[in-house]
């Protein structure tokens, strides 16, 4: 059994130090893609404070399909290039949006979302799949944040 939590009043960088080596053990010897993101979904959830949804949309012949996460039920399918998360897999860049009613062609999945963290995967130069994060507080990520999402999202591209 795993016991994994973050520290009270540790900083963000020791929190993203902390989600990474805890995600780094609970896939260590898991081949499955789906339970990995399944678990890693169910951390990021444990880790980060004042989140409303937090999962993985997966790239699927040529669409972002929804994968394993925590919050109210989701879009199933994004196309790529649309809203942040679609952003994210066009670019391959990481979408960092502190309101999301400003972001042009934003998909509502959760009317109470206010601001999103979208991370893609990358393995061997592709794009397979985003971590995607929302809060339903205004500017809650920052880059310090980003970072530390990008760091998971390196980390776990050949478990997932």
């Amino acid at each position: 059994m795993f016991t994994f939590a973050p520290t009270e009043g540790q900083s963000k960088a020791e929190l993203h130090a902390d989600l990474l080596e805890a995600a780094r053990a609970l896939t260590q010897d898991e081949p499955d893609g789906i339970a990995n993101m399944a678990n890693l979904a169910a951390l990021l959830w444990q880790f980060l404070p004042d989140l409303n949804w937090a999962g993985f949309y997966r790239m699927v012949g040529g669409e972002l399909v929804l994968g394993p996460f925590i919050g109210k039920p989701a879009c199933i399918r994004i196309p790529v290039g649309r809203g942040v998360c679609g952003a994210a897999a066009a670019t391959g860049q990481t979408q960092l949006v502190p309101d999301v009613h400003a972001f042009p062609g934003h998909i509502a999945c959760d009317a109470a979302s206010q601001s999103e963290l979208v991370v893609p995967v990358i393995r061997d130069g592709t794009v397979i799949a985003v971590i995607d994060l929302d809060s339903p507080s205004p500017a809650r990520f920052d880059a310090d944040d980003a970072r530390g999402i990008e760091a998971l999202a390196k980390a776990m591209a050949d478990r997932i």
